[in-house]
């Protein structure tokens, strides 16, 4: 198992084809904003990384300067986090949020954050409830954090 950037990759039509299989409508958003060039107009500057075995793509996620939640001063955030279902349960989330973090850390982040709806997922991680803000479709949306 790796995890790698999607940007650094050589075989970008491949892995933008794996995205797509995802059985959420985050992972197809995700797909249009790779295809057609503009997740950094949404987001800013950001990473996705991938978490492949070999040519299949397990799961994947980003790490920016934005999210969903705008306009913010909060910086970086973790989003599209998505394992495909076949491999959930093994904890591969955990390896896609730690491998974020510690690009974050690297970086010179002392929190991330993540938008989400879930209770009680982020919180086995190590993220705690921030606050709830609207997100850029003005819906409320639970903001966690984690400080690194």
């Amino acid at each position: 198992m790796i995890i790698f950037d999607y940007f650094l990759s050589e075989n970008k039509e491949h892995w933008l084809s794996e995205i797509s299989k995802g059985d959420w409508g985050a992972a197809d958003y995700l797909h249009y904003l790779l295809k057609e060039d503009k997740l950094s107009e949404l987001v800013g500057e950001a990473r996705v990384l991938l978490l492949t075995e070999g040519e299949e793509l397990l799961g994947f996620c980003t790490l920016a300067q934005k999210d969903d939640i705008q306009p913010t001063d909060l910086t970086p955030w973790i989003g599209f986090l998505y394992i495909f279902p076949s491999h959930r349960g093994k904890r591969l989330a955990g390896k896609l949020l730690s491998h974020a973090e510690a690009l974050a850390k690297q970086d010179g982040a002392e929190a991330v954050h993540i938008s989400t709806n879930h209770i009680g997922l982020y919180e086995k991680y190590g993220y705690s409830f921030l606050c709830e803000m609207n997100d850029i479709e003005g819906e409320p949306s639970r903001v966690y954090i984690k400080r690194l």
